[in-house]
């Protein structure tokens, strides 16, 4: 991982510009979910941390764009680019690290390089289906996971299988694997976002539905309701929730059990994921530590 944020920070440096440098040193790095995930596949493979450190700017300017269309403030317990120098240098420098990456792209296998380049495509798709979808109240389980796929998983999908490639390694149970992780590892997020305290997610808790965003949990329980009950929750949806309606939705998910249902998808998510790569401990360890996260 030294390597991959050397790589990082030289990719930044080349830009050339002191104040994306400025800018980009006030993101936190999160997990580096995608950059260790191509590390652990690629481990023998000297470029392994560029394509790494390529990712990892993408997904730093797939975050920059999703805050300003969320309007959020916090990032991680801190405060966003956008709450601090305001949406237009946000969108401009998520843009700058699109672009970077894009250029140090084209030195890879063009197989690998349009991987990267089309899930990339489909993460912007997928984040213009979420902006739409929380127009209404959705209860279709269906779209609301092939959103999640494009906007979530698709990259992590695109770093398995890109990883795999460079490794020569079989690329498409990697793919799988990538897949899975990302759907699985979003759903769990979804639960937190439901049962966490806001110190903990470093951002205020059932902020999803307050956004406007029906994820899994509140579609197992639309689905679980009475009528009267199906139409408070809509009533709901989208608006800042007192202390009386946040408890309101907790009890019901409770009663409904939609939390354990909603868990029991990311596992069966994670189980196919692990099943695809059972030879590899690394690869499976990381499932197992996300399933498991706190935050």
């Amino acid at each position: 991982m030294q390597r991959v944020e050397s790589e990082i920070a030289r990719l930044i440096g080349e830009i050339e510009y002191d104040e994306v440098t400025r800018l980009f040193s006030t993101l936190s790095g999160g997990k580096r979910l995608r950059a260790k995930l191509i590390l652990k596949i690629a481990d023998t493979n000297e470029k392994a941390p560029l394509l790494a450190a390529i990712v990892e700017l993408i997904h730093g300017a797939s975050l920059l764009h999703d805050d300003v269309i969320d309007e959020a403030t916090l990032r991680r317990g801190t405060a966003s680019v956008n709450a601090t120098e305001g949406s237009k240098t946000a969108v401009m420098l998520g843009d700058i690290l699109y672009s970077k990456a894009f250029t140090e792209l084209v030195s890879f296998d063009r197989n690998i390089a349009k991987i990267i380049a089309s899930s990339v495509t489909a993460l912007s798709k997928g984040e213009m289906m979420d902006v739409k979808m929380a127009h209404a109240f959705n209860a279709d389980e269906e779209k609301y996971l092939e959103m999640l796929y494009l906007k979530t998983a698709t990259l992590i999908e695109a770093a398995a299988h890109s990883a795999a490639l460079l490794a020569d390694k079989d690329p498409l149970s990697h793919a799988l694997y990538g897949r899975n992780l990302g759907l699985s590892f979003q759903i769990i997020d979804d639960i937190l976002d439901i049962v966490s305290d806001a110190a903990t997610l470093g951002k205020p808790a059932m902020n999803d539905f307050v956004e406007g965003k029906c994820t899994l949990p509140y579609i197992y329980l639309y689905r679980a309701l009475n009528d009267d009950e199906k139409e408070k929750l809509i009533t709901l949806h989208a608006k800042d929730l007192d202390e009386n309606q946040s408890a309101w939705i907790r009890e019901k998910m409770q009663e409904h059990k939609v939390i354990e249902k909603s868990f029991e998808l990311a596992q069966k998510l994670s189980d196919e994921a692990m099943a695809a790569v059972k030879n590899d401990e690394q690869l499976i360890n990381v499932l197992q530590t996300m399933i498991k996260r706190s935050y």
